[in-house]
């Protein structure tokens, strides 16, 4: 069936042309699922427990950061709020390597939760986690031994992470002998709290310039302008050496 065209002679505007797909996206949109896939199969991350939905969102959000030039490490580290203080729940990732470095335990605060984390904050003296996506500073010498200073990049969100002072740094709290006596992972008063024996490598791993990646929990509103997958596709495919005419 064909389309007949109407040309208005009133001065009524037009209906906008439909914008065309644009091939390059489509291609770099392709390029960035099967990337998904392979680092998700290659770092041997099924058995964890990652979810592809979660890593997905924390590439997104990783190449968004790169592409203002805000992350300068291939390393992503990804903390799934919605699972169990029990579990497993940080994981570290080489992303040029598709190689997992680290996968531990991490406190949330007080407020936020017992056994799960259920409300999360960006105000000060709170004692709850904050969500979204974070840089890696600086590290310091601090009443946990080494610690490591985080930028928020979610306003509302977790933009007071500096003033807040959460941190990432070591706890005793944090390991299986509490879970065992308490039936839950001890918790922080917001920082990203780490097994002791674990952190000061973890923290050597991911200072200066990674991205942390802070998953809300199902039920618990968050939005950043950081997951536009289009937004990221350009910088995913730079960094790849995907050529624009690809697909084309």
């Amino acid at each position: 069936m064909g389309f007949a065209l109407c040309v208005h002679t009133t001065g009524a505007a037009s209906r906008p042309a439909t914008t065309p797909p644009n091939p390059a996206l489509a291609a770099y949109r392709a390029a960035f699922e099967q990337n998904l896939v392979r680092t998700y199969v290659g770092a041997g991350l099924a058995n964890t427990g990652l979810s592809t939905t979660v890593l997905r969102n924390a590439l997104v959000g990783y190449y968004n950061l790169r592409s203002r030039g805000l992350a300068s490490k291939p390393v992503l580290t990804i903390i799934d709020f919605s699972r169990s203080s029990r579990l497993n729940r940080l994981w570290v990732i080489d992303l040029a390597k598709q190689r997992l470095l680290y996968h531990t335990l991490v406190a949330h605060g007080k407020g936020t939760g017992e056994e799960f984390a259920k409300a999360f904050s960006n105000v000060s003296g709170s004692e709850q986690s904050s969500l979204g996506f974070y840089l890696t500073q600086q590290t310091y010498q601090g009443k946990h031994g080494l610690s490591l200073k985080l930028r928020g990049m979610d306003p509302k969100f977790n933009s007071n992470a500096g003033p807040r002072a959460v941190v990432v740094h070591g706890a005793q709290y944090v390991c299986q002998d509490f879970i065992r006596q308490h039936g839950r992972l001890g918790r922080s008063q917001g920082c990203p709290a780490l097994p002791q024996e674990q952190s000061a490598p973890i923290i050597k791993t991911i200072q200066g310039g990674s991205v942390v990646y802070a998953h809300a929990p199902d039920g618990v509103t968050y939005s950043s302008q950081w997951l536009n997958l289009d937004a990221a596709l350009p910088s995913f495919a730079r960094s790849h050496g995907i050529s624009p005419m690809a697909g084309q």
